[in-house]
């Protein structure tokens, strides 16, 4: 198993209540992911506040195929969401959210994303991850600021 983080923060307009509602919204999220493509209300388990499956478009090459995985909140706090992602095989995405007030109306949203995942997958899936993480942070900048 292999493990990588890497952060990034967003800047807008908003209050810290709707700024950490929208990032605790999993399917308006997946609205800006650039490699998802549907998303289904799931039951949640233990501990866990809401869950989502979402499906993504993957390429391999010249190979495209779809995968599922399983978006789980289980932290929407005044100010912090957590969520987790599960996918087989074996391979986790963790999102640490903490939204502060910037002044004259904006936030500052901070993400804190660890990826986990078998060695042999880790650079392909470490690599969509941040590039759909980075994809995102632009599209929920230009949401806020619209």
């Amino acid at each position: 198993m292999r493990t990588g983080t890497f952060d990034y923060t967003i800047d807008g307009r908003g209050t810290v209540a709707s700024a950490v509602d929208l990032m605790a919204d999993v399917p308006r999220l997946v609205t800006m992911h650039p490699l998802a493509v549907s998303t289904a209300s799931v039951p949640p388990g233990p501990g866990v506040l809401r869950s989502t499956a979402v499906t993504s478009r993957l390429k391999f090459g010249p190979v495209g195929m779809h995968i599922t995985y399983r978006a789980d909140l289980v932290l929407h706090g005044e100010d912090e969401v957590v969520t987790v992602a599960h996918q087989q095989p074996r391979t986790t995405l963790r999102s640490h959210v903490k939204v502060a007030e910037a002044g004259d109306g904006r936030v500052r949203i901070g993400v804190g994303i660890t990826f986990e995942s078998p060695s042999l997958l880790f650079s392909y899936g470490f690599g969509k991850a941040r590039f759909a993480h980075e994809h995102m942070r632009a599209e929920i900048t230009k949401y806020l600021n619209s």
